[in-house]
């Protein structure tokens, strides 16, 4: 029996974990007590990754479609047939006949975060869709259109603030998103024992509003008139404090100007919360020493969700706490470029194209997910008639789930990498099975960008490879050579390429470590076994540090680089080089949040929202026994006075009838819930044939996106509002003996 370390990989709070290893198995995994960031914390997914890791359900090899019917193959089939089918279609339609799909966990793989911008780049297509469009995509826009950088997304400084105002997020249970803070349930904790505030605005009496100071129970929906009441009364009271920032910023007497109808008696009836209530939540964020407001999916997911993460952003400026210590800062990753002097950038520009079908607006190179089913079905020069997924479950996270399905099987072409075949991956023609993670070295290229200590961490593979596994990097740049006509190419030329790139870049630029050395000299120093290990190294070298791959190793429990640190003005990308507060594009869609002062809400429909569970990351862990228990349940939260309005009992079945379709899903009462709302959380519906998910479909759920046609976006960021839309809902009463009810799918809507 021996010991590893590895970074868990299964949610965004990047623990370090000390696995148990007999033989070629992990039979325990237990928190690090020395790594420089968790601290020894572990939540119940990373307790359960030996289970998620031996899961007999992975497919060990590739699997490719023959006379109509998936069977196993060799990786040497499966990539030639990639290479004889796919290079067809695009010579015959081009390169946007092909679709790309990427799921949330390439977020949590070295493979996910380095090939796909190869992969997009080897296809050149303008059909690009991701699950920013189910989730954060209004944060991107908010940060790219204010600081120019899409990227640059200041997170709150949990370790030192006064003061943090949490907006439809639920930390205890999802261990933070957009925010990597391991044991966010400790810090939220050690804010209260050191005399710090806690207010949580959220329709349900989560976890983490219990642990609050002050929990107001917000109509769904309506944060972004919250907020806009908030900068109201900062504004009107003189509560206003710039700071040392007010050198960097434009555009604050436009949004005093653009906030003055939105005063919190006008915005009270709109969002159930009353008029004093929301002036004490803004006098309580201006006299805070320091404060931090923080968003998350309940104020991103909805119909005004740009405004409501762009209104955040106008707080904690306005209060001063934008780039303060104990307010919100932005992390420096060690992989980050190493800083440049202060300059104007090129911007950000959104809209620059548009989808076939709808003409919804381009988002950082993005298409929104919601028109994929269109832009498969509706026939014309530019369908998309190959489409490639990588690490996405589209059928189950996106809206109307059904239609997507059916369009799925009707592509020419569908190309899948993925561990599971699953409600997505069975319309697959080829499918590419990554290892498991404990085969597969890690490090967190994307969450080091959002967290809230800045620190480095490498972890290589626990267990060496088996023979009939192939590597996920070495998956994602055979899949690269396949479409992009160089099949049969080693795979280490795509690393090499992708080192020449950078370095030819690095060497013309000033404020780099590289400017003006000989790329081939600098390209000879990189250490690394593999090929991603010499591109890590080499992006350690370039980044903001200095550092190189053979420190990471040498420090196997991660390197601390420290607090954050302010960094404006020199992480500005503007054109103006300052903060432009009040951007043309916010400031077209704010009469949509004017009406939305007078909409009427109807008393008799009720509102839904989603759901975090601690023992779940959306659709990825419902095939774990060791979490299925506890609060991890599809159900139908409701507040008992619905519940006995509408004559639903505990336990008992419900039918919900939304705009795309209606379900059938037990009945929780919960005086959790405010009245009016209920609650279904997301991922589930594991119910569909073909699939290879024994455990998950013994318990499937409800898929709560089949709810939805897909026609209620935010129209600046192009996501789906998934969050604080109507629903009808009534109980479903027992069949009579001898007779069928009809499936939710068969009925009429």
């Amino acid at each position: 029996m021996s010991t590893a370390l590895r970074i868990c990989p299964l949610c965004e709070a990047t623990c370090g974990l000390t696995l148990t290893i007999e033989g070629t198995r992990v039979t325990g995994a237990r928190g690090d007590r020395d790594d420089v960031f968790s601290r020894g914390f572990v939540c119940p997914k990373g307790a359960a990754f030996p289970e998620i890791d031996a899961d007999p359900d992975r497919l060990r090899g590739p699997m490719v479609r023959v006379d109509g019917r998936l069977r196993e193959a060799t990786w040497e089939e499966a990539f030639d047939t990639i290479a004889a089918r796919i290079r067809p279609l695009m010579e015959e339609y081009g390169p946007d006949a092909v679709g790309i799909v990427l799921g949330n966990p390439n977020a949590h793989t070295i493979a996910g975060s380095l090939y796909p911008p190869l992969l997009i780049g080897a296809v050149r297509t303008r059909n690009l869709f991701t699950a920013s469009t189910l989730d954060q995509m209004p944060k991107h826009v908010s940060s790219g259109l204010l600081f120019g950088d899409p990227f640059a997304v200041p997170v709150p400084d949990l370790d030192r603030t006064d003061h943090l105002l949490i907006l439809g997020a639920n930390p205890l249970d999802s261990n933070g998103s957009l925010c990597t803070a391991p044991d966010f349930p400790g810090r939220l904790k050690a804010l209260r024992r050191r005399g710090g505030t806690l207010t949580v605005v959220d329709p349900r009496r989560t976890r983490t509003a219990r642990l609050a100071d002050r929990h107001v129970p917000i109509r769904p929906g309506t944060d972004a008139l919250l907020l806009a009441a908030l900068a109201h009364t900062l504004f009107e009271e003189g509560l206003t404090d710039l700071g040392p920032l007010a050198a960097h910023v434009e555009g604050a007497e436009d949004v005093r100007a653009a906030m003055r109808e939105f005063t919190p008696e006008a915005v009270a009836d709109a969002c159930d919360v009353d008029a004093d209530t929301i002036r004490a939540l803004a006098r309580e964020l201006a006299a805070a020493p320091t404060a931090a407001v923080y968003g998350r999916m309940g104020s991103s997911t909805v119909e005004h969700g740009t405004l409501a993460n762009w209104l955040v952003d106008v707080l904690n400026i306005l209060t001063g706490n934008l780039d303060r210590p104990g307010g919100v800062l932005f992390p420096l990753a060690a992989t980050a470029p190493a800083p440049r002097p202060a300059a104007p950038g090129k911007g950000f520009a959104l809209g620059r194209r548009h989808s076939r079908v709808s003409h919804h607006p381009e988002v950082k190179g993005e298409l929104p997910l919601v028109a994929l089913a269109e832009e498969i079905e509706t026939p014309g020069e530019g369908r998309i008639r190959a489409l490639i997924t990588v690490a996405a479950n589209p059928v189950l996270s996106a809206p109307d789930g059904d239609r997507l399905d059916a369009a799925l099987a009707t592509l020419d072409l569908m190309i899948a990498v993925d561990p599971y075949l699953n409600e997505s991956t069975r319309h697959a023609d080829v499918l590419l099975p990554p290892p498991p993670p404990s085969r597969s070295a890690h490090f967190d290229y994307a969450f080091n960008n959002f967290a809230v200590r800045n620190q480095v961490r490498y972890t290589p593979a626990a267990l060496p490879l088996e023979a009939d596994r192939m590597d996920e990097c070495e998956i994602h740049a055979r899949l690269i050579l396949a479409v992009s006509g160089m099949h049969g190419a080693p795979p280490s030329a795509v690393d090499q390429l992708a080192i020449d790139t950078t370095l030819a870049k690095a060497v013309t630029q000033e404020h780099s470590p590289a400017h003006g050395v000989d790329p081939r000299e600098f390209a000879a120093g990189l250490t690394g076994e593999t090929g991603p290990e010499r591109r890590l190294d080499l992006m350690l070298r370039l980044g903001a540090y200095g550092l190189t791959l053979g420190e990471l190793r040498a420090h196997p429990h991660g390197l601390d680089l420290g607090p954050l640190k302010p960094r404006v003005p020199q992480l500005l990308k503007t054109r103006s080089g300052r903060i432009e507060l009040f951007p043309a594009p916010l400031a077209a869609d704010l009469p949509r949040l004017r009406a939305a002062l007078h909409a009427v809400p109807d008393p008799g429909t009720l509102r839904l929202v989603g759901r975090r569970h601690l023992r779940s990351n959306n659709s990825w862990l419902h095939n774990t026994p060791a979490l299925g228990g506890g609060s991890n349940r599809c159900t139908l939260q409701v507040h008992p006075e619905d519940a006995a309005r509408l004559r639903l009992t505990d336990g008992g079945l419900a039918r919900v009838k939304g705009e795309g379709g209606e379900l059938e899903v037990p009945v929780e009462v919960s005086d959790g819930m405010r009245p009016g709302v209920v609650s279904i959380p997301h991922g589930w519906g594991h119910d569909r044939s073909g699939t290879r998910l024994s455990v998950a479909s013994t318990r499937p759920g409800v898929n709560v996106n089949q709810l939805l046609d897909g026609s209620r976006i935010d129209p600046l960021s192009g996501t789906a509002v998934l969050n604080g839309f109507p629903v009808q809902v009534s109980p479903v009463l027992p069949t009579p003996p001898g007779e069928r009810r009809p499936a939710p799918s068969e009925a009429q809507f």
